[in-house]
């Protein structure tokens, strides 16, 4: 069984997110004062214990808004309060019982699950204490008073929720190896679209306003009988075009999402074509060693002759050109034009991406590329080359014994990597190398 699932909700700028990130340990929500900040839900693993569970934190939930957000975030909240086996409520004790807290009592109580009632801002019990009791009023159950800013009442928040939980799903933590794909790219260029029309349902929300994803999200989808995570990530926006700061956390969190990836898809706008944002884009997947396919999005708006898709290539190409190894792909999120072979060449990528090479066999491809051409050599002195081992995967990382670093020039390193693709493929995924000195015996 898997790990159960708890769910903050609660009406907007009540330190939900505050609370999230107190308890998943990170700065994980984008917490500030405006209200309807974390727009969408974003998932943790936490520990309590030794009890495992994901803990959700959804968009503040305004039962009356006609905000095309605010009513979209109501409809998040309402799909993490169906994900989760026990959820935390959470009001203000400063702002007191409002209308809004009842109308969402009311929905947790329609949900017909575990309900812990928290009421935050309590930084101390002898000004705010009895003005808890008003919160008995919602008929669910005990509030419990508690300070996510100040970190007071927290641990009997846990034992709260963790007294509902199955011991025995909450206590196995499962090695996590299914793989991980964060999907990136300039804002508004169809990465959330492609995520729902494979999971089809509207897990991230989509709207044609620029911007909407501000988090990273986690979203597992089984393709045949396989799972994978799909990481959502925020627009990444040139810094002139920052102008909330909330843009600022997003690039940070895009960064650490492609961090915990094997795999990013870098998806671009067919209509307006790659840009040096995107190129940059790249560069953040590269520099973290990860796997790269380009998705062409949008393909099905574009108008096309028989060299329509060439053309496209070679101007990526030309861009992206520190990115030779990228796999790249058109699709159309809309009509799903080929979004199902993106699943083979993830396939393709993360296994390129584990893929390492015996040493004997190592060597025997870079003696054969020496004897083709010869090492380079600088006042009389020639490039040796000893010996060759991969030390690592993920990505694959090759360490070369010379007799002199100084004489290995880039262009020599980059015909070695060319021959080791020749022999091997790695496609999609870049190679490093480490030159090591060795003393000629």
């Amino acid at each position: 069984m898997g790990k159960p699932v708890v769910a903050v909700i609660g009406r907007p700028n009540v330190g939900k997110s505050t609370l999230f990130n107190v308890i998943a340990g990170d700065s994980i929500s984008i917490v500030k004062d405006t209200p309807g900040v974390t727009r969408d839900r974003i998932y943790a693993d936490c520990n309590w214990l030794d009890m495992n569970f994901t803990l959700i934190d959804t968009g503040g939930i305004e039962p009356e808004s006609t905000d095309i957000i605010l009513s979209q975030m109501r409809q998040q909240a309402q799909i993490a309060i169906d994900n989760a086996d026990v959820i935390i409520f959470m009001t203000d004790v400063r702002q007191g019982l409002v209308d809004a807290d009842l109308k969402v009592a009311d929905m947790l109580r329609r949900s017909r699950k575990i309900v812990v009632l928290a009421v935050n801002k309590v930084d101390s019990i002898q000004k705010f204490g009895n003005d808890v009791y008003e919160f008995y009023n919602m008929g669910i159950g005990d509030p419990m008073p508690i300070s996510a800013a100040s970190r007071l009442g927290i641990g009997d928040l846990l034992d709260a929720v963790c007294s509902h939980f199955d011991k025995a799903s909450a206590s196995q933590d499962i090695q996590d190896d299914r793989p991980k794909i964060a999907i990136i790219g300039k804002p508004n260029v169809g990465k959330s679209s492609i995520i729902n029309k494979l999971i089809g349902t509207s897990r991230v929300i989509v709207s044609d306003i620029a911007g909407t994803t501000r988090d990273a999200i986690d979203t597992v989808i089984v393709h045949n009988k396989k799972e994978y995570v799909f990481i959502d990530t925020a627009g990444i926006r040139r810094k002139s075009k920052i102008k909330e700061e909330l843009e600022r956390y997003s690039i940070i969190r895009a960064v650490t999402a492609v961090e915990r990836a094997d795999v990013s898809i870098l998806v671009i706008d067919a209509l307006e074509g790659v840009s040096e944002q995107d190129a940059k884009i790249a560069g953040i997947a590269h520099d973290r060693g990860k796997g790269v396919i380009v998705a062409v999005n949008k393909w099905d708006l574009v108008t096309k002759d028989n060299k329509t898709m060439n053309e496209h290539l070679s101007n990526l190409k030309r861009i992206l050109s520190f990115i030779p190894y990228a796999e790249y792909i058109f699709i159309s999120a809309v009509s799903g034009q080929r979004l199902y072979k993106l699943f083979d060449l993830i396939d393709m990528v993360v296994a390129n991406h584990a893929l390492r090479i015996q040493t004997g066999v190592l060597n025997e491809i870079i003696s054969e590329a020496v004897v083709l051409q010869q090492p380079p050599s600088d006042k009389g002195k020639r490039l040796k080359i000893f010996y060759s081992t991969q030390a690592a995967v993920k990505p694959p990382t090759f360490v070369v014994f010379v007799n002199n670093k100084e004489l290995m020039h880039f262009s020599y390193v980059r015909y070695l990597e060319n021959k080791i693709r020749e022999a091997f493929g790695f496609r999609g995924v870049p190679i490093r190398f480490i030159i090591r000195e060795r003393q000629d015996k």
